[in-house]
């Protein structure tokens, strides 16, 4: 008989339930490892958002310094333009300003995304647009030649508020990235140090499930598979960290290496700049003073001759004394008229405009111009019947002309023709120069000498450019020229060609008021016009002094002598019967228009005339416009004619 198989007990545990654990553990685990995985990609992606926002921080401190140093650079190069009026200089002004907008256009397209730096990127959009306004006066008038009105407009904007307003916003600007790119870097350890738990995490529960495979088998392959992709993926993103930060390191030293760079060279540039305009100045000095000298040792040897030949003539030839003191004489005077054009063309000595009868005055330089030019070159005048008068400085205007026709008779070379022509002419908005529309008179003298090309044309009335020898001529006769055109509210233009001649006219606006007696006297001999009046003289210089107190009583009448304005006021307490002061302007202790406000306040009825050889002071000059005004050096004659006018007493107009 057969045995029945044997029975499976009941209480034997059945094995789903272990199936339905390793499932529960499996799925854990995989939970776990996703979770982790998921931990550290975010991590990862924190840190990477980190750096770029330090890359576009970066980029904003680096835009905003250009823009700094593009400001910088461009108020430089308008200060040289100022100083120098190079057109080199000009063009780095706009290159460099142009520079600073596009920078600031780059600034507002890194920060337009950032809330707080919007409104400060507007405000200094505003403020650049400012500045721009500011130092467009300096650079328009550096544009012109107007060197002082540049360099005054250029200190003027030097002061505005808005460079510390500029600065401030600047600051603002780089401290709000610098709090930035710190909270970022903050940001970026945090996650990195995220990362790397989250690497210890993911190594950890690989060694787990490398335990637990010894049991669940399939489950600790993949558990074992995903710990090492964790570890390959927590490596690339180590790696990857690390290359980023040596990238952040390698920038901060190319920008740390840079600026080191930029400051050595705008030392640099600053000292070279220093020592060529240091130069410049020297070239000028060295060409002024080597003018000058030449046109004085020329008339201090007519001088030092006439009168060397006077005094060995004195006994022998009395008749031939007279001649060579007026050669003595006509040397001095021509001494004088270029101290004139040089504290005229320093804006030293204002003008003194009035009515002034062209005509009448260019027919009385003639002997003068034939002397000046010589036999061998010929003067032809032609004046209009009916040239108007004009309004200027007659002593200016007489100038001028004999300065245009000594510049005419170095391009002939000492021989040919010189013509000197007036025109009535009207002119009309933008004809001719900057010159309003209205009436002028045009007076032009013509050579036909060697002429002049282009390039010295745009450089004839700057300072100090000649293109004679070293030694014959100071380069300030057509820039004086320009002054005076300007400063009469007229204009001075150049036509010329090599070879063809140059032909400088010469604008003047007409003035219509008519003028009883000639405008323009010649010198006459002194004469003693006096009656005995007496006339105060205050001046310091003993030998001035002592001159004009010997000329005055030699015209008859009887000086007094005073070495102030202190002793001025003591002896007026004392003489009663002075009709007239003779003061010099600047004296130690009170000067010449403090004196005479005060004798006017005690003594109206005195007369008083200025005498000065050199009105350096803004205030004293403006104090002096409108006075009677006797220039130094002067003669018998002059003083006398000063004299003869204060002491007469002024008709009333009859209607």
């Amino acid at each position: 008989m057969t045995a029945p198989p044997p029975r499976t007990s009941d209480a034997e545990p059945p094995n789903w339930w272990q199936n339905i654990w390793v499932r529960a553990g499996a799925m854990a685990v995989a939970l776990l490892l996703a979770l982790l995985v998921t931990l550290v990609g975010i991590a990862n992606a924190r840190r990477d958002t980190a750096l770029s926002q330090q890359r576009h921080s970066y980029e904003v401190l680096l835009a905003i310094r250009d823009f700094d140093v593009a400001m910088a650079r461009a108020e430089a190069a308008l200060g040289r333009f100022a100083i120098s009026g190079a057109p080199t200089a000009g063009r780095a002004y706009f290159d460099h300003w142009a520079l600073a907008g596009a920078r600031l256009d780059t600034l507002t397209g890194l920060t337009a995304p950032d809330p707080v730096q919007r409104p400060v990127i507007a405000a200094l959009r505003v403020l650049y647009e400012r500045r721009r306004a500011e130092l467009d006066a300096p650079a328009r008038s550096a544009g012109t030649r107007q060197g002082w009105a540049a360099l005054t407009a250029f200190d003027r904007a030097g002061r505005s508020p808005s460079i510390d307003q500029l600065s401030t916003l600047v600051d603002r600007v780089s401290r709000h990235e610098r709090a930035t790119l710190t909270g970022l870097s903050a940001q970026a350890e945090r996650s990195g140090a995220q990362s790397d738990i989250l690497a210890t995490l993911l190594s950890l529960l690989g060694v787990v499930l490398s335990i637990v495979g010894v049991v669940l088998g399939t489950l600790a392959v993949r558990a074992v598979h995903a710990r090492r992709e964790a570890g390959r993926r927590a490596d690339v993103a180590a790696d990857r960290a690390g290359a980023l930060e040596l990238a952040v390191e390698a920038r901060t030293r190319e920008l740390r290496d840079a600026n080191v760079r930029l400051q050595v060279e705008a030392t640099t540039r600053a000292a070279a700049e220093a020592q060529l305009h240091q130069a410049q100045k020297m070239e000028a000095v060295g060409q002024l003073t080597g003018g000058i000298a030449h046109d004085f040792n020329n008339m201090l040897a007519v001088v030092l001759g006439g009168l060397e030949l006077a005094q060995r003539r004195l006994t022998n030839s009395p008749k031939d004394v007279a001649r060579h003191l007026d050669q003595a004489l006509d040397g001095a005077t021509r001494a004088a008229a270029l101290t004139r054009r040089l504290l005229a063309f320093a804006r030293a000595e204002p003008l003194r405009p009035e009515h002034v009868d062209a005509a009448r005055l260019i027919r009385g330089m003639r002997d003068l111009l034939d002397r000046a030019l010589g036999e061998r070159i010929v003067v032809a005048l032609t004046i209009a019947d009916d040239c108007w008068a004009t309004w200027c400085d007659p002593h200016q205007l007489e100038n001028a002309i004999l300065n245009l026709a000594v510049n005419a008779r170095d391009a002939l070379d000492g021989e040919g023709r010189v013509d000197i022509i007036t025109t009535n002419c009207t002119v009309a908005a933008d004809e001719v120069g900057k010159l309003a529309p209205g009436d002028y008179l045009r007076i032009e003298v013509r050579d036909t000498g060697c002429g002049m090309d282009p390039a010295v044309i745009a450089r004839a009335f700057e300072p100090f450019f000649t293109t004679k020898p070293i030694g014959k001529g100071t380069g300030l006769g057509l820039s004086q020229i320009f002054g005076f055109a300007r400063q009469s509210g007229g204009d001075i233009l150049i036509s010329s060609q090599p070879g063809a001649g140059t032909g400088v006219s010469l604008y003047l606006p007409r003035h219509i008021a008519e003028v009883a007696g000639p405008t323009i006297s010649a010198p006459s001999p002194a004469t003693r016009n006096g009656h005995g009046e007496t006339v105060m003289v205050v001046e310091d210089d003993p030998r001035v002094r002592t001159s004009t107190v010997e000329a005055l009583a030699e015209l008859g009448y009887r000086p007094i002598a005073c070495a102030c304005g202190e002793d001025a006021l003591a002896a007026l307490r004392t003489e009663r019967d002075v009709r007239l002061v003779i003061s010099d302007v600047v004296m130690p202790g009170m000067t010449g228009p403090d004196l005479v406000a005060a004798i006017r306040a005690d003594h109206p009825h005195v007369a008083t005339i200025f005498v000065t050889g050199y009105v350096g002071d803004a205030d004293t000059g403006d104090r002096l416009r409108g006075q009677d005004v006797l220039r130094k050096p002067f003669t018998i004659a002059g003083l006398a004619r000063a004299v003869r006018t204060s002491l007469t007493p002024v008709e009333p107009a009859v209607p």
